[in-house]
């Protein structure tokens, strides 16, 4: 069952069109990338989504219904990219007010706060107050504040902004145990990497149009560039072939790249008869940042050869 599901979604400003007939779905349970560069509309996106902005156009359909922001919005954490905690505030007694303005009871919301802060060892932090965390630790803290109240939906825009390695690590974790419990899981970052480690499926904006969507998988699969590592157990000696081409050499390694009428089997068979030991023999898949870059140019310079030709 799709948890959230966007229908011909329009948003346009006096000089923009921030987004411009865009239509996925999102399947509960799942992790979710919202990619796309500034101004790409990924925010303007999230604001709908959460009830902040109205389209002008377009269904949003939540858990199977059309979206009330007013009936719903309890049921979503939004975690912005500018956070939005109180610096002069302590830190306890702020996780408890925006706990208890998600629903919570003050008994539940300190018992959730409590098990959240010995989880993040945050035991410490109650009486501090924002204006003296680091970035990192403000971002934990804005973390445990956006999940408290368990929604069904949890939007995340930039969440390892500030953070070390270590509680980097922390929040990935919590973010799989969450997706498993059955929390769908918006993900809005720059980090590419971090996309095809997390994500299930994305999606790719640009000018406020949609790119592309799918599983992390089938994208980097429909945009394979028949690129193959071939491992040998010495360096190899180089030779000719009309069905392959020798792009690189790295040490014991060579990479090929194979013409549509070669087949995986076909390279193998001709280093094979020149005797070569063969150890290991892999695809090489492109990077989602690759796919990215390549998308977005391609839609910048369509656009800019429409609007000359016009």
């Amino acid at each position: 069952m799709d948890i959230l599901e966007l229908q011909n979604l329009k948003k346009y400003y006096a000089t923009q069109k921030a987004v411009d007939d865009i239509s996925f779905h999102i399947p509960q349970g799942s992790i979710f990338g919202l990619l796309g560069p500034n101004g790409a509309g990924k925010t303007t996106l999230l604001r709908m989504i959460t009830g902040i902005f109205y389209p002008d156009s377009g269904n949003i359909l939540f858990d199977g219904r059309k979206f009330d922001p007013v009936a719903d919005i309890s049921q979503i954490g939004y975690m912005p990219e500018e956070r939005g905690l109180y610096k002069k505030m302590k830190i306890g007694e702020q996780a408890l007010y925006l706990a208890r303005l998600k629903g919570l009871s003050k008994q539940e919301a300190i018992k959730r706060i409590k098990e959240w802060f010995v989880k993040f060892e945050m035991e410490s932090w109650w009486n501090k107050k924002v204006d003296d965390l680091s970035k990192g630790m403000s971002q934990k803290l804005q973390f445990v504040t956006t999940v408290l109240h368990e929604p069904k939906l949890l939007i995340l825009d930039e969440p390892f902004s500030g953070l070390d390695p270590v509680n980097s690590n922390l929040i990935k974790d919590e973010i799989f145990k969450l997706a498993q419990k059955g929390t769908t899981i918006i993900f809005s970052t720059h980090r590419m990497e971090q996309v095809e480690e997390i994500c299930d499926k994305i999606i790719l904006v640009n000018k406020g149009k949609k790119i592309l969507d799918g599983s992390v998988a089938q994208i980097k699969n429909d945009f394979k560039e028949h690129i193959f590592k071939v491992g040998f157990d010495h360096v190899p000696e180089p030779f000719e072939n009309d069905t392959f081409k020798i792009v690189e050499q790295k040490e014991n390694n060579l990479i090929v790249k194979i013409d549509d009428q070669c087949t995986p089997a076909m390279v193998l068979q001709a280093f094979l008869n020149q005797r070569a030991s063969i150890i290991s023999f892999n695809e090489i898949l492109p990077s989602l940042n690759d796919i990215f870059i390549k998308q977005v140019a391609n839609t910048k310079n369509a656009r800019e050869f429409v609007a000359v030709d016009n």
